[in-house]
């Protein structure tokens, strides 16, 4: 049985660059990075939508793709990152010289953007598969089938991966707002 065609591709584009460009942003926390992403994911879609089987939604498949390429971007800034010339990171103490400039997701509101800014860094804690969960259901609000056909996990799995995201996020900010009262 072939799979249903794909609807054209600016049709596909107009239904999906949010999202993409949602979640992209919800990984890399750089609006110019997750423009990249979305250009590059539809470039993929693009290259690719004669491989599509049809085995999950289109949309599980272009999350998917969009998950992956953000993984990539992340991995090769770390890499990168990671060959750099060292001194131009680290003082003589082996001190960071530099701080991560804080991040403002674009939707939230002005007097929250230092509250996202400290959950973002949280949610940057979390291993790739809880924070791929959490970003999933709490910024993209997917249900949790929908994750779990995203993330190629059962149901169960994505309820766990969430449940151990809230606590170590719970564990992050706690630990956090302490130290900010001292």
């Amino acid at each position: 049985m072939q799979p249903a065609p794909l609807p054209e591709f600016n049709v596909i584009y107009e239904t999906y660059k949010t999202k993409v460009f949602n979640t992209a942003i919800g990984y890399l926390q750089n609006q110019e990075d997750a423009e990249e992403i979305t250009q590059d994911v539809f470039v993929e879609v693009y290259r690719s939508a004669g491989k599509f089987e049809g085995k999950s939604l289109l949309g599980t498949w272009i999350y998917r793709i969009t998950i992956n390429k953000s993984l990539d971007f992340i991995k090769s800034k770390n890499r990168k990152k990671r060959f750099a010339f060292l001194s131009s990171l680290f003082n003589d103490a082996g001190e960071l010289k530099h701080d991560a400039p804080d991040f403002y997701h674009p939707g939230v509101i002005l007097e929250n953007k230092e509250k996202s800014a400290i959950l973002f860094k949280a949610i940057n804690t979390l291993p790739e598969n809880q924070k791929t969960a959490f970003i999933l259901s709490k910024l993209e609000g997917l249900s949790y089938a929908e994750i779990s056909e995203v993330m190629e996990v059962s149901v169960s799995s994505v309820e766990s991966l969430l449940f151990r995201a809230k606590q170590n996020l719970q564990k992050e900010l706690s630990t956090f707002f302490t130290e900010e009262r001292r």
